[in-house]
């Protein structure tokens, strides 16, 4: 057994916190409602943007650009790219977070990724190329004119910048190219993947370095293999590469036979998407403020100024809305605090009138409100009038028999029993005219058994019976 060999790990550059505060974070979005392939377009401009962008977010129809304004700032974002779509073209807005200025570019053609990909015989893509950004090359862009200068400054600050003197180039797997064509005024996208292949060797060797090994079971010797092309397969002589793309490395490049100091080509392979771009406007703020360029619209020096004077009073008329709303809350928060006072100081005024002795205040309003309704029930006639709703028979309640009024210290915990009119009860002495005229005292009713027959009658009530019949 021998010794086993110990892997070396890869180490990887970390960044540091100044670094990843100058690299640019950009937000790909579509604003209104758009169309399934402008939402593909805008999936595959995030592919194009990566790592640093936010690849799976989701916007929402409801989702307005404040929101997304609000947000740049504490997730690091200075750039933001919106899609949007009317009757007539499809646009693209990219913006500098969070003063501006924004420009609106006009895409006048654009193709997907998948459809670039079908359209290759070998494309080339794996997912390791993402994990670096892009390396950005623009061609025709010139500093003469203000729209051209904004144009080539938004776009380099768009992705991180390179330090040559720093740069490793085996991060450097794709580029982005703009090219602006000046007769058009266009811009030409394009994305590529950037591969090395050495150069001056065959193709046999090339095979022979290769991580696949190649088929050798018709050949007699290693040589008829390396001088034959590759086991017959095309021929001795391939494709010279163009002198522009021959390059002498100055470091060492992931793959096979590209090392330090040798000569190698730089192949370039389409990606997509692709889009033809051409400017509109240019805004002074996000999506706001001061148009500084307009492809079709010129005004004068006069309409400017007018319109400088509406966005200033605009200004003047917010913040002074601002500052009242400020103040009105402020008023509120005030009077609520001293309702909040006054009614705890009502709340300790009112624990301190109650007293023990307020059982006794409320006996006494008790017995004063039953006073008042025995008042208005003063008899028995006037209570079954209101309840029955019609007069009552005048032997039911006869009209000099009244209820007694209650006495005033009665306690309001127990029951008043109501008088009821029967034989069982005593009732109090009243006056009692007679035939004669004379007046006379009746005393109290005993209670008393009626007989059954007239037979067993005894005493002073048989006596007085029978004085009765004669």
């Amino acid at each position: 057994m021998g010794k086993s060999r110990k892997r070396k790990r890869r180490t990887h550059s970390v960044a540091t916190e100044e670094e990843v505060e100058k690299v640019p974070h950009s937000l790909v979005i579509h604003r209104g409602h758009v169309g399934k392939s402008v939402v593909n377009l805008e999936f595959d401009l995030r592919r194009v943007m990566e790592p640093y962008t936010a690849t799976n977010l989701k916007v929402s129809p409801k989702n307005i650009l404040k929101d997304f304004v609000h947000i740049a700032g504490p997730l690091g974002v200075t750039h933001l790219l919106m899609f949007t779509q009317t009757e007539m073209a499809t646009y693209l807005k990219v913006g500098r977070i969070p003063r501006g200025p924004t420009l609106t570019f006009k895409v006048k053609q654009y193709c997907l990724t998948k459809d670039v990909m079908s359209a290759l015989k070998k494309p080339k893509s794996s997912g390791t190329q993402y994990k670096n950004p892009p390396l950005l090359v623009l061609n025709g862009f010139s500093a003469n004119t203000l729209p051209m200068k904004l144009m080539t400054t938004m776009f380099q600050n768009l992705f991180p910048s390179i330090n040559i003197q720093k740069v490793h180039l085996s991060g450097i797997k794709r580029c982005v190219l703009l090219n602006y064509d000046s007769e058009s005024k266009t811009i030409d996208f394009r994305h590529y993947n950037i591969r090395s292949a050495p150069v001056g060797i065959s193709r046999g060797v090339k095979k022979l370095i290769q991580t696949k090994v190649p088929n050798m079971s018709q050949l007699d010797d290693i040589s008829d293999y390396v001088f034959r092309g590759g086991c017959g397969y095309g021929s001795e002589s391939e494709g010279e590469e163009p002198g522009d793309s021959r390059i002498t490395l100055p470091q060492d490049v992931p793959g096979r036979g590209n090392i330090k100091a040798q000569q190698s080509a730089i192949r370039l392979t389409e990606l997509g998407p692709r889009m033809r771009l051409k400017l509109i406007k240019i805004e002074e703020g996000i999506c706001t403020g001061e148009v500084l360029f307009h492809k079709y619209v010129k005004k004068t020096a006069k309409e400017i100024k007018e319109m400088k004077s509406k966005r200033e009073e605009k200004r003047k008329s917010k913040e002074m809305r601002k500052k009242q709303q400020e103040e009105n809350v402020k008023r509120k928060e005030r009077e609520k605090a001293i309702n909040k006072a006054r009614s705890i100081e009502g709340q300790r005024k009112k624990q301190k009138m109650e007293t023990p002795d307020d059982s006794n205040d409320t006996k006494d309003e008790v017995a004063t409100g039953l006073s008042e309704v025995n008042d208005d029930d003063d008899d028995d006639a006037g209570w079954y009038r209101r309840e029955v709703g019609k007069e009552p028979d005048p032997e039911l309640f006869p009209k000099n028999q009244k209820r007694r009024k209650p006495k005033d210290n009665l306690s309001p915990g127990k029951k008043r029993r109501r008088e009821e009119t029967k034989t069982t009860m005593t009732r109090t002495k009243k006056s009692k005219e007679t035939k004669s005229g004379k007046v006379r005292k009746a005393g109290k009713i005993k209670k008393f058994k009626v007989p059954h027959s007239r037979t067993k009658m005894k005493g002073k009530t048989g006596r007085l019976k029978r004085k009765s019949k004669k």
